[in-house]
């Protein structure tokens, strides 16, 4: 497998568990603040043992097709793509709007800056 897509798989499962630990504890409103804490650092671990493999394996100074530049971007795309993922389908209080995805076209075209040679 790729050492692109690798990273960009990593990455996507990282941030899936960055995204339950910081926002995961807003759906149980009886959960204590230190026992929420306590809980996101475990599932934090998670995604550390995933972000760091990934900027590892896809960094160019280690043989991989990323410069920092565009392994931020990447993880930034993915970061605000698992974002919405995860608000639509577990925060049915918060809705999508047209400046939302305006933000993410943004974000789109920052990519294509990123990458630019």
């Amino acid at each position: 497998m790729p050492k692109g897509l690798i990273t960009i798989l990593l990455l996507l499962a990282s941030n899936t568990f960055m995204t339950i630990a910081w926002y995961g504890h807003l759906k149980f409103k009886n959960v204590g603040m230190l026992l929420a804490i306590a809980i996101s650092w475990g599932i934090a671990l998670c995604e550390y043992s995933l972000m760091v493999p990934a900027n590892k394996i896809g960094s160019i100074t280690n043989g991989g097709p990323f410069n920092m530049w565009q392994l931020k971007i990447i993880q930034e795309v993915i970061s605000i793509s698992v974002f919405v993922i995860f608000t639509l389908i577990f925060f049915k209080t918060d809705s999508l709007r047209w400046n939302h995805v305006v933000g993410f076209l943004c974000l789109i075209i920052a990519v294509f800056f990123f990458f630019k040679k």
